[in-house]
């Protein structure tokens, strides 16, 4: 299926696939591609259509949140655009997704209108489960019907600067310790700024995990991140035992980085920049 995915998207003339990342605990998949703003939009739409088609969340468990098959689109001015055309992007495609496919739409981030949610962590609670189950939990939403989609749920389409998603793994089996770790980490608890956090069990690894968000990188590194998420995890007699990128992060949120100070831990060919210098070869 992830293959059928991607050829959606390398289907559409000009869009570069810059990176897609799986992981099979979170049964989640990240696909990350870059053209101009017509061919984004095309590139979404004709992804969504197989996503859609093909992903029965009746029958989907993860770990990681979501409340769609489609979840989230974001889109993220790299050249050319800024956030303004980014947030008609997001209406654009919004609007295409409810009335295409019927799927309800929420806008969010800075596409979000007054008096909606804006934050993503706020739209997804519960998952598709919560959603179908009592619909009435959410704000109508921007476009399409009141009711989740029976198989795909729901989508947040929205536009925001890049971010990083960034992963630790622990030395324990203990999800409630990742959990106490995430909350000592994340802004939301009193942790570090513009960062998002939660810990989770991986089944096949046998180990928990701390699954983060930097919402800026400029207000909180990925250094600081580890070196938080290592006082803390020593706190509760284990450690961090690898990192995990998850997709692209911006050329300066890598600088500096050392690589071999843990396994996984990324490397320059793993930044934006990077991927579109090749994709412009």
């Amino acid at each position: 299926m992830i293959a059928e995915l991607r050829g959606a998207i390398e289907v559409v003339p000009g869009c570069c696939l810059l990176d897609v990342h799986s992981d099979a605990d979170h049964n989640r998949s990240v696909f990350t591609f870059a053209g101009t703003p017509g061919v984004v939009e095309a590139a979404a739409l004709s992804l969504a259509g197989v996503a859609v088609a093909r992903i029965d969340l009746r029958q989907h468990h993860g770990t990681h949140p979501r409340m769609g098959a489609i979840d989230v689109v974001p889109f993220i001015p790299l050249s050319g655009i800024d956030l303004a055309g980014c947030c008609l992007l997001a209406e654009r495609v919004g609007a295409r997704l409810a009335a295409d496919l019927a799927v309800p739409a929420y806008l969010y981030g800075e596409a979000a209108r007054p008096g909606r949610p804006r934050v993503l962590t706020d739209l997804r609670r519960g998952g598709f489960e919560a959603l179908t189950a009592a619909p009435w939990l959410l704000q109508s939403p921007d476009f399409g019907p009141d009711a989740a989609h029976p198989t795909a749920g729901a989508v947040a389409v929205g536009a925001r600067g890049p971010l990083v998603a960034f992963n630790l793994l622990l030395d324990t089996a203990d999800v409630d310790i990742a959990r106490r770790v995430a909350a000592a980490v994340r802004e939301s608890s009193g942790g570090l700024a513009a960062v998002q956090a939660l810990g989770m069990f991986l089944p096949s690894r046998g180990r928990a995990q701390v699954s983060t968000n930097l919402l800026d990188h400029a207000r909180t590194s990925i250094g600081t991140l580890v070196a938080a998420v290592r006082a803390a995890a020593a706190a509760e007699l284990t450690r961090v035992v690898e990192a995990e990128l998850v997709g692209l992060a911006p050329a300066a949120a890598l600088t500096g980085l050392d690589p071999a100070g843990l396994a996984g831990m990324p490397g320059p060919d793993r930044s934006i920049e990077a991927r579109l210098e090749v994709c412009a070869r």
